[in-house]
């Protein structure tokens, strides 16, 4: 089977999240703005960071050859956010996803990694279309959503969950 590994652009590279990154995931998914807008993963030590990427991420990737990918500034070697395709249950398309340490927003790292994953994903797996999720509340990621070319189609709430999130798609032949 294929698959996505190493992914570079002007600023940044990408390469599979790997349990050497738990360290910096536990970071991640700990920052305020994850929680508040995304959800407490539960992740309190570098160990459930670990088991999170173990049960989560490597499954996926071995599944489909993509997943979610650490992203990494050329600058420094610095970690500083992750992005990725996914298969969420209760959304019918894969669902690219993305988030940032804070002191890293605001500086294009969202687009410039996000448009790099979705024209390879499409280039290299022939997906038809993606989809995107976020609350209502999370401007930043509309904006982001919408300027990689999603529209929003429809609030969904998706399986254990009682959030409503606003629903974004887009056939890959616009991306």
């Amino acid at each position: 089977m294929k698959k996505l590994s190493h992914l570079e652009t002007e600023r940044l590279t990408m390469c599979p999240m790997s349990v050497e990154d738990a360290e910096f995931i536990l970071e991640l998914y700990n920052s305020p703005k994850f929680i508040e807008f995304i959800g407490d993963r539960n992740i309190k030590t570098t160990e459930d960071a670990a088991n999170y990427i173990t049960q989560k991420f490597l499954p996926q990737y071995e599944k489909l050859g993509f997943g979610n990918y650490l992203i990494v500034r050329k600058t420094d070697n610095k970690k500083i956010g992750s992005v990725g395709i996914f298969e969420r249950e209760g959304l019918d398309v894969h669902d690219i996803g993305f988030s940032f340490l804070p002191e890293f927003e605001g500086n294009g790292y969202g687009f410039e990694s996000a448009s790099k994953l979705l024209s390879t994903a499409v280039e290299e797996f022939s997906l038809k279309k993606i989809s995107a999720i976020t609350s209502k509340e999370n401007i930043s990621s509309q904006k982001l959503i919408e300027k990689l070319g999603l529209k929003f189609q429809k609030m969904v709430t998706l399986p254990d969950d009682d959030v409503e999130l606003l629903y974004y798609e887009t056939s890959t032949e616009n991306i």
